[in-house]
């Protein structure tokens, strides 16, 4: 099965092409840059190149940065306000007149990371941390997802810790590798004393490098600490996850594709 995955974010916007039950990419993903300011027209505008792009027809599925509770966002944080209360997957699906289904980017990334990578066949409790323009999370209990963690706005330092541990702040304050891990680190230990994982998982894009940070991050831990097996790609695959399901498995009692 062929489906569309776009990972929508602050900055940027990717996709692909995907196939399940593997999870490959079946083409490279392109990326377009998020408009400014990140109207609900403006992103839709975005989103309908990237399947003209495709020349796609079928099911596409789309990571949202923000809270999506049956399709309606309930916070966009790093897009325009404008969004708020909107039900994405209508305004996509009328725009295009196509199957849409929309998700948390970081529960997307998630799924991808428990179907395909570092948390497969992880039975315990098993928590995603995305580092990126924001800072999003995706929390597992036995392979089911709860959704819409927004781990990334506790509080660190009198600020949401996105504001301070995210990738996007490391560069706005130009720290090095060093400064920033121990931000990182202090996030890791308050994501710790509130949910004691068994496993965290780090993705974003800067998993790539995460020889450069993650062994500092990660000392103290009790928990098990990775980089994301799938990095930066995860969002679009777990999202092209979300869009071959048709809809949201957030309890045991569901069925496949999410639960394992």
């Amino acid at each position: 099965m062929k489906v569309l995955g776009i990972d929508i974010g602050g900055t940027g916007i990717k996709g692909a092409l995907v196939d399940i039950p593997s999870g490959e990419l079946l083409t490279d993903h392109i990326h377009l840059p998020t408009p400014q300011p990140a109207t609900p027209a403006a992103v839709t505008r975005s989103v309908q190149k990237m399947v003209r792009h495709f020349q796609f027809a079928g099911p596409v599925g789309v990571g949202f940065p923000g809270v999506i509770r049956e399709g309606v966002v309930g916070t966009a944080t790093n897009l325009s306000p404008g969004w708020i209360g909107k039900n994405a997957k209508q305004i996509f699906r009328k725009a295009m007149k196509l199957p849409f289904f929309v998700i948390n980017d970081a529960d997307a990334a998630g799924l991808a990371e428990i179907r395909y990578g570092a948390g497969k066949k992880v039975k315990g409790t098993v928590v995603l941390i995305t580092l990126g323009t924001g800072i999003g999370s995706a929390v597992f209990f036995r392979g089911v997802l709860i959704p819409n963690t927004e781990l990334g706005h506790l509080p660190l330092h009198g600020k949401d810790a996105e504001k301070t541990a995210s990738a996007k702040a490391r560069e706005k304050y130009d720290w090095g590798w060093k400064k920033w891990s121990k931000r990182v680190r202090e996030y890791l230990h308050l994501v710790e004393t509130l949910i004691n994982p068994d496993l965290i998982i780090v993705g974003g894009g800067v998993s790539r490098r995460s020889e450069k940070w993650l062994p500092r991050a990660s000392q103290g831990i009790r928990a098990k600490v990775v980089p994301a097996k799938l990095y930066n790609e995860a969002g679009i695959v777990g999202a092209a996850l979300a869009g071959a399901g048709g809809r949201l498995i957030t309890s045991s009692t569901d069925l496949p594709p999410f639960h394992i």
